[in-house]
């Protein structure tokens, strides 16, 4: 069964070339112009990913808006912006509502299509069974490899799934610093080294808002992050 992709963009045009592109690599397509008609059908049926530009008509920020709710319909539903917008104001933005990638477009599209596959291949990865631990805890952490639930001293902290195996990666092995590559190996994720910073920031701020004193990922100057326990 071929996956599903929603393209939300308001450039006639733009939407047509990224909607025959994907479908000539065997996605099944949904494509809108408005945030409105594209929340509206997604609220019925989810895609297996969405890719959302941030100026949608004559709202600059209506993928913004987009992105939050449909983060609010799923927690795993991998998101991408597509977006001519390239400061760093924005890119964070877009990381800190819940995308799990932000490219802009003059990106190629066999570039697009790695970082779709990876997106992809991290949702299987959610789907199969773990033969291994279903559990980790590390001290007040606690990681549910099932239900890719985490929780910290015993209060849920709403990750997405990137973040999760972001937090996974750190936490399997306390200690030892993990660089940006190793973190988006193990992430499935094909990003920059900014964009990483981003995520990972995002996911101390989530834990501070169960524990505003959590210091427990640890920036090793140079060379990555890692787990302290």
């Amino acid at each position: 069964m071929s996956r599903r992709i929603a393209i939300v963009e308001d450039d006639p045009a733009i939407r047509a070339n990224y909607s025959e592109a994907l479908r000539k690599h065997g996605f099944d397509v949904s494509a809108y112009a408005g945030g409105a008609e594209a929340l509206s059908a997604m609220r019925a049926r989810l895609p297996d990913l969405a890719i959302i530009d941030i100026g949608l008509g004559s709202d600059p920020d209506a993928g913004f808006a987009l992105c939050r709710e449909l983060r609010a319909l799923s927690g795993s539903l991998p998101i991408i912006f597509l977006t001519a917008r390239d400061s760093d104001f924005d890119v964070v933005s877009g990381l800190r509502l819940g995308a799990d990638d932000y490219l802009t477009k003059d990106v190629s599209l066999p570039h697009l299509l790695a970082r779709i596959s990876a997106l992809f291949r991290r949702a299987e990865l959610a789907r199969e069974p773990q033969a291994l631990e279903e559990t980790i805890e590390r001290g007040a952490l606690t990681l549910d490899l099932k239900r890719f639930a985490v929780t910290w001293r015993g209060k849920p902290v709403p990750l997405t799934l990137t973040e999760f195996w972001m937090v996974h990666a750190l936490a399997r092995h306390p200690g030892h610093v993990k660089n940006r590559e190793q973190l988006m190996r193990e992430a499935n994720l094909v990003v920059d080294d900014g964009t990483v910073t981003s995520h990972v920031k995002r996911v101390r701020r989530k834990f501070q808002g169960v524990d505003e004193v959590f210091e427990h990922i640890e920036t090793a100057y140079g060379m990555g992050y890692r787990w302290k326990e």
